[in-house]
């Protein structure tokens, strides 16, 4: 006996299958509860365990020296390959996503990343390591863009800003569950255990995703046929390149954002290590108040934007003050002010926050059908940059001789945070001097 045909006007919706996963459903339609269950939850672990297995060497730093003799660059190295890897995937990911969906992209990649993660739990050196990050760097690579896709594809565009304020906070989440849990973790088991059980966490991430994610219907055409797809056009990542919006805001927040994921996920912890002599225990609760901070100051710079764009003050010059902040905040730790090392950590992280505003500014100014592609060129130079930040950060500590203990000098890391303010302060000076010349142009129309 055939089914009943549906009604005319009605959502498509097939029963739940592989290709399918929750079914074929029309966007808008589905109830909050089946919101939070089939979309927001399956995609948003994929972004936690990416939060994650991105930070967690910051706690795990010591033991992976020891395993595999690391130097301070091969350490920089070793940790920044995560992000090289997720440069690497960022136009590969944005052009599938669109033509392919977040579901049927995700799954594979996170497969991919439990492949990684496995293969670090057994590596015994050097170049092993590398190449099992490597991997574990691309599998994660797409989690971010595709919860992003996933929910601009189900939710409702009204609920949308809360929505993605929700995500970064799972991440912020993931990231502190990589620091005093880790270390608690590491009291009854090896890092090895660790990575071999966040593998298996990454395969039950892909396989909820496959299971239970929705699969949007096709829309028709006028003949009845499903549409096909436009076309992927590599110009579309010229235009946004080109576009003065996307300059500008990368001109003044790309670099702070490159250090700030560059040394947040591992040489802030090396610094407490090193330089102010604290003990691991005592390192881990500062980076986990840290992380908790990523979570507070994400919620604060989405409230403190809009509430500057009702008095008329946009969202670039509120990305500017910030970054003047953060930079100021570096000032103490190139300044090596030891009594306030515990502050600095934690500020660093949460003034740090203010750099995602970058997305929003992007967003906001370039047109609807180029937002996509511009937040992945924003993730491609930002993921490159910091992968730079990491690994010459470590090559510039690694000029100076550890003491027995393995711990390099204070002046190593002032140093090395010396240089990095160097290259964040001509952004914002030119900023600065472009709105003293030019006080009534439109900011983004000036900088053609």
């Amino acid at each position: 006996m055939k089914p009943p045909a549906p009604a005319p006007g009605s959502a498509p919706v097939a029963a739940p299958s592989l290709l399918s996963g929750g079914g074929l459903r029309v966007p808008g339609r589905l109830s909050g509860p089946a919101l939070l269950c089939l979309v927001f939850l399956p995609f948003a672990l994929g972004h936690y365990l990416s939060c994650l297995l991105r930070t967690v060497n910051a706690v795990l730093a010591p033991q992976l020296v020891e395993a595999a003799a690391l130097t301070p660059g091969d350490l920089g190295v070793l940790t920044s390959a995560y992000f090289l890897a997720f440069a690497v995937a960022q136009l590969p990911v944005g052009i599938a996503l669109d033509r392919f969906g977040p579901r049927l992209v995700q799954f594979p990649m996170l497969l991919l990343a439990a492949v990684g993660t496995m293969a670090f739990a057994f590596s015994s050196d050097f170049a092993q390591m590398l190449a099992a990050r490597t991997v574990m760097g691309l599998g994660l690579g797409g989690c971010f863009m595709a919860a992003v896709k996933a929910l601009s594809t189900w939710m409702p565009a009204a609920r949308l800003p809360s929505v993605q304020g929700y995500l970064i906070a799972v991440g912020g989440l993931g990231a502190a569950s990589s620091t005093l849990p880790v270390r608690v973790f590491l009291h009854h088991a090896q890092w090895r255990s660790l990575f071999i059980a966040l593998a298996l966490a990454c395969v039950v991430a892909a396989l909820l995703v496959l299971l239970l994610a929705p699969t949007p219907a096709t829309p028709e055409g006028p003949d009845g046929m499903n549409e096909p797809k436009p076309p992927v056009r590599m110009a579309v990542y010229a235009e946004v390149f080109r576009h003065a919006a996307f300059r500008e805001t990368a001109a003044v927040v790309l670099v702070p954002h490159t250090v700030f994921f560059g040394l947040q996920g591992l040489w802030i912890g090396r610094w407490l290590t090193d330089a102010g002599r604290f003990p691991e225990q005592d390192v881990a609760w500062l980076l986990a108040i840290g992380m908790a901070a990523v979570i507070a100051g994400a919620i604060a710079v989405g409230k403190v934007t809009e509430w500057a764009a009702r008095r008329g003050v946009d969202a670039i010059t509120v990305a500017a003050v910030g970054v003047s902040l953060f930079i100021l905040v570096q000032c103490g730790f190139a300044l090596g002010w030891q009594p306030g090392f515990p502050m600095l950590a934690v500020l660093f992280t949460l003034v740090g926050t203010i750099t995602g505003i970058e997305y929003t500014i992007v967003a906001q100014a370039l047109p609807p059908a180029l937002t996509g592609r511009a937040s992945t060129c924003l993730n491609l130079l930002i993921f490159t940059g910091a992968f730079i930040v990491q690994a010459g950060f470590g090559l510039l500590i690694g000029l100076w001789q550890p003491d027995a203990a393995q711990r390099y000098p204070a002046a190593a890391y002032q140093a090395a945070f010396f240089v990095l303010l160097l290259l964040q302060m001509p952004g914002i000076a030119w900023f600065a001097w472009r709105r003293r010349r030019l006080p009534c142009a439109n900011p983004v129309e000036s900088v053609l």
